[in-house]
């Protein structure tokens, strides 16, 4: 048999033809940056998240970068991120002008927490950014009162937990503000790039739209209050990712079917979310002895595995820092993801777990 990473034709199928349709209308109008689209877009996914205003952006390391601008986040400041993230996490927070600092994370979850937090926080800690890995929410209710503790902005990085939910609310309706990406193979993904922010604080919204057209000020097209970029999702994205918004809940619900699927195979190997947690699954990941091992045999049977992220933030060579994250470091050698998408069959999900176990070194 052969088990893909992920199937996201089959998911592109139920849209198909609006998306011709939608193309086809873009052709006459010529709107193709702005319009009604993105505001649309922006409407519904602010709705989506539970929040009052969403902007659309390029991408997902656009938003972050965006945000921590728009807060004020910059030179002489320090923002606390994850070690074993995707490396645009840490490098939004450069691009902004402040300076990550590699934190360590919990050994059951591979999430942060306050302890963590507190050992890598310094009088320069001006925000945390509280990164949502393989669509499993961090609880919020703990760190917000940490940050709260020390005077601390906590920005969400959703782009791996479109519709994850916390004790009834959504990823992304939890701090200050929050930053998604819609890379085509996200849970919401786009046919290009795209991101957004989220967030309930206007003047917030507003300045982030700002600097994301040339700072344009105030809607006035020729005058410009700071210096800002071209970072703008286009009306295609928008359109498309309008026509995917009402599925992402039945595609995270069948995920979560599918998850339940492989615990009954792979318990005691799977990195699961917190108690309270209801997944995305962006990313369905365990942890192996013999990883590479693993992944390989894996694939002469049919099973297509990834990595996510063989090497820590503060390892790879664009930093080079030092940081104590022994956790994050072991975990970086075991991890491996397991096919994971919304129309994988039962057969499916029985053939890799059965092709894992055997795989494993003895």
């Amino acid at each position: 048999m052969k088990v893909p990473f992920m199937d996201l034709a089959a998911m592109h199928a139920p849209i198909a033809e609006d998306v011709v349709q939608l193309v086809g209308e873009l052709a006459v109008t010529s709107a193709f940056i702005g319009g009604r689209h993105v505001a649309a877009f922006e409407e519904g996914w602010a709705a989506y998240c539970g929040t009052a205003h969403a902007v659309g952006v390029a991408n997902g390391t656009d938003a972050i970068v965006l945000t921590l601008r728009a807060l004020g986040v910059g030179a002489g400041d320090e923002v606390l991120v994850p070690a074993n993230t995707f490396i645009a996490s840490a490098a939004a927070v450069s691009a902004a002008g402040a300076t990550p600092v590699f934190v360590d994370v919990d050994p059951v979850h591979l999430q942060v927490t306050p302890d963590t937090l507190e050992a890598a926080r310094t009088e320069r800690t001006r925000a945390i950014l509280l990164v949502h890995l393989y669509g499993h929410i961090v609880p919020p209710a703990a760190i917000a009162a940490y940050a709260q503790r020390h005077g601390l902005l906590v920005v969400e990085d959703a782009a791996q937990a479109h519709g994850a939910i916390w004790e009834g609310r959504k990823a992304g309706s939890f701090g200050v503000a929050a930053c998604f990406s819609f890379y085509p193979g996200k849970n919401l993904g786009a046919w290009g790039d795209g991101g957004a922010v989220v967030t309930d604080d206007p003047a917030l919204a507003e300045r982030i739209r700002s600097l994301a057209n040339h700072g344009r000020a105030g809607g006035d097209h020729y005058k410009h209050a700071e210096i800002g970029v071209n970072s703008r999702l286009d009306a295609l994205q928008a359109g498309i990712l309008s026509l995917k918004v009402p599925h992402l809940d039945s595609w995270n619900a069948a995920k979560n079917e599918i998850a339940s699927l492989y615990r009954d195979k792979l318990a005691g190997l799977i990195v699961e979310p917190p108690e309270g947690v209801t997944s995305a699954w962006h990313l369905f990941v365990v942890r192996v002895a013999d990883r590479d091992g693993v992944r390989e045999r894996l694939g002469a049977q049919g099973v297509q595995a990834s990595v996510h992220y063989p090497i820590p933030c503060h390892q790879q060579p664009a930093y080079g820092v030092a940081a104590h994250a022994p956790v994050a470091e072991a975990a970086a050698g075991e991890l491996l993801s397991l096919p994971m998408f919304p129309s994988m069959t039962s057969e499916q999900v029985e053939y890799v777990s059965a092709k894992l176990v055997e795989a494993l070194p003895s």
